[in-house]
């Protein structure tokens, strides 16, 4: 295992005792929708385990009812089959990018992330074989792109923009440098990975 996913491992939530919620910006979020009980979701930050590792992210199609174009991680609302995050974030993952659990090795968890749309989402941290396969889903993913882990890790890639959203002007983490965009609820969570890394952007 590469310095950098150990550095990772030692910042997560173990897989024993996955983080309950609210979401650690439940506070902010609070203010703009209310205080409603949030829908469980999971995603998968999926790091491929190659000498220089690389992050797994999708481009949402552009006409999606939800977040449609933007930038995320694999992953969706749970279902009541799935035994915790770490199956939600799987299932999901199977389904938009044909990605084969046998290839994913989970590492832990960030905090919980509270989302505009009404979600309480786990990320889930996995290290992916260097051969997996990733083969987008036509109807919900356009592509399927890696950055390298360095780049992500990296404070001083991020900064902070005005967005105008239905709660007015508001500030929001994105990437600078890297094609398609990475912003919003994808970059608060490695923000969140900084931040429980000591590497506070």
């Amino acid at each position: 295992m590469t310095a950098g996913l150990d550095d990772i491992v030692r910042a997560l939530h173990p897989l024993a005792s996955p983080p309950a919620p609210p979401g650690w910006n439940h506070a902010y979020v609070a203010e703009l929708i209310g205080d409603a009980p949030r829908r469980d979701a999971a995603v998968l930050v999926a790091i491929r385990d190659l000498p220089e590792p690389r992050v797994v992210f999708t481009l949402r199609r552009a006409d999606l009812a939800h977040h449609a174009g933007q930038v995320s991680f694999p992953g969706g609302r749970a279902e009541p089959g799935d035994a915790g995050a770490v199956a939600t974030a799987l299932r999901e993952s199977a389904e938009e990018l044909l990605l084969d659990p046998a290839h994913v090795e989970p590492l832990g968890f960030l905090d919980r992330l509270d989302t505009v749309s009404g979600f309480c989402v786990t990320p889930v941290v996995a290290r992916i074989a260097r051969d997996a396969e990733l083969v987008p889903a036509p109807a919900e993913v356009a592509r399927v792109f890696e950055v390298p882990l360095a780049f992500v890790l990296d404070a001083g890639n991020l900064r902070r923009v005005d967005f105008q959203s239905p709660w007015g002007s508001r500030k929001v983490y994105e990437y600078v440098g890297v094609e398609p965009r990475i912003w919003g609820a994808t970059a608060m969570m490695l923000v969140n990975l900084l931040q429980r890394m000591g590497r506070s952007p």
